[in-house]
């Protein structure tokens, strides 16, 4: 008899596990076309296309040429750039917090991740509001934890409640991830339900991960508000990831951090020191220059940001079987679909967002991310930080192409 052979595992479950981010995906692919001559327009990467404000590249310049920032500083990043963050964020959301509290990273998804890998033992739960960011449910998972949606759609504005809430918490609920200003739907929770959620996490020891990373992109008057200023109580069981990608168009600078409990700090920090040690030094001086300056930059972006918002939304809501919620906050429109799905489209019916949004990108050349990738089919996640051309002539493609949906 013959042994059976059995083929090595080449790839780890854990990392072979992991999905691709769609957001990510969607643009490269969007450039791939437009570099092999189509003149795709994409819709899909959250990033502002600003440049990086001058005094910042300037103070970045300056580092470089600066001996002091060609050697390892402390992992958990510079003294004087946590410092900046502490008065940063007194100004900003009105959060006291020390410079123990706060770990420099690699951009807001090493923060993500560092603060679930911290906190979740293998088998927590971790509530997550539906749609939401694709990476999160990565970094959950790399954890060792078990994501639980929490589904929320249009008729609520993409706002979860404490009664949704409390009908997924189970005595194995360690944590909420609660994200607002919302990537992908755009939608703010309002004070009050910031604060029952709060209040409802504290009242039976639930930790809560917030991602403020949106908190200057908000429109119409709104305001986003800290939830832990709102109720103070929670302090000891948060963790606030922020960092300099969307207010300063920083991107590709990669710069986040996370605030949390010093004990927490400290040992997300040793975490940090063993899997990258510090972030690059001339991008944390270059986020020094831009959480220590003025908002004034921010500022001119977010009224750029408004005019498209309000440009898209005109746009889409034209489109027979799209219903497109105005966002309140960050860069992103949410429309739903789902009354296109299974109407002939070119010859074709698509069954799912996904399909719908393969057959936009082929025949209106238009690049957007399907519901799929945020946890609710039915939907596209549109992008408005791009140019105002770009955006009403992607917009007007596609509309002409679902108009003949029949």
């Amino acid at each position: 008899m013959s042994e059976t052979t059995v083929t090595p595992r080449r790839i780890s479950a854990r990392i072979g596990g992991i999905a691709e981010s769609a957001t990510l995906a969607v643009d490269a692919k969007a450039k791939a076309l437009k570099a092999a001559g189509r003149p795709v327009i994409g819709f899909g990467a959250g990033e502002p296309d600003f440049p990086t404000p001058p005094e910042i590249v300037e103070a970045a310049v300056a580092a470089a040429a600066d001996p002091k920032n060609h050697r390892y500083t402390p992992a958990a990043g510079l003294p004087e750039l946590r410092a900046a963050v502490v008065a940063k964020t007194k100004r900003d959301s009105g959060y006291e917090v020390e410079a123990n509290q706060v770990l420099v990273t690699n951009g807001g998804k090493q923060a993500v991740y560092q603060a679930f890998a911290t906190i979740i033992d293998p088998g927590d739960e971790v509530l997550l509001p539906a749609p939401y960011w694709t990476t999160y449910p990565e970094a959950i998972g790399l954890a060792g934890g078990v994501t639980v949606p929490v589904v929320a759609d249009e008729t609520s504005g993409y706002l979860v409640s404490v009664e949704q809430l409390e009908a997924a918490r189970t005595p194995k609920t360690k944590a909420l991830l609660f994200c607002s200003p919302s990537n992908p739907t755009g939608a703010v929770y309002p004070r009050e339900q910031v604060e029952a959620i709060g209040r409802w996490a504290v009242e039976h020891g639930i930790w809560v991960i917030t991602d403020e990373i949106y908190e200057h992109l908000t429109y119409d008057g709104v305001t986003a508000p800290s939830m832990p200023v709102v109720v103070p109580e929670l302090a000891d069981t948060c963790i606030v990831i922020n960092g300099v990608a969307k207010t300063y168009a920083m991107t590709g600078w990669r710069v986040g951090w996370m605030i949390s409990p010093a004990d927490v700090t400290k040992a997300a920090a040793n975490l940090q020191s063993h899997l990258s040690s510090n972030v690059a030094n001339v991008s944390q001086r270059a986020a020094l220059a831009a959480v220590s300056g003025s908002l004034d930059a921010a500022h001119a972006m977010r009224s750029a940001f408004d005019r498209r918002r309000q440009t898209i939304v005109r746009m889409l809501s034209e489109i027979p079987g799209v219903e497109v919620p105005t966002p309140q906050g960050a860069f992103y429109v949410y429309p739903s679909v789902k009354a296109l799905l299974g109407k002939e489209i070119r010859g074709v019916r698509a069954s799912t967002s996904v399909e719908l949004a393969a057959l936009v990108l082929e025949h209106a050349e238009v690049a957007v991310v399907p519901g799929e990738a945020f946890g609710t089919p039915g939907y596209f996640r549109l992008s408005y930080a791009l140019g105002d051309e770009d955006l009403a002539t992607g917009v007007s493609r596609m509309a002409a192409l679902l108009g003949e949906a029949k």
